[in-house]
């Protein structure tokens, strides 16, 4: 397999795998004691984070580089 095939599996299992944990997260702080309203603003910094995330996936694998 050449380097950028590497690459992008590598980088979707790493994705895949930080979108489980962060989203695990923030589910169960939102229907553990803090409730939805309390876990509200973890979500939208999680979803934000993981925007960063696969934006950083994207320019790193599938980007035009020189």
């Amino acid at each position: 397999m050449t380097k950028e095939t590497i690459e992008k599996v590598f980088g979707v299992a790493a994705s895949l795998l930080v979108m489980s944990f962060v989203l695990g997260l923030a589910h169960s702080i939102s229907t553990g004691f803090a409730g939805f309203w309390g876990g509200f603003p973890f979500w939208v910094i999680s979803l934000f984070v993981l925007v960063l995330v696969f934006y950083d996936f994207w320019d790193s694998c599938f980007s035009k580089k020189q």
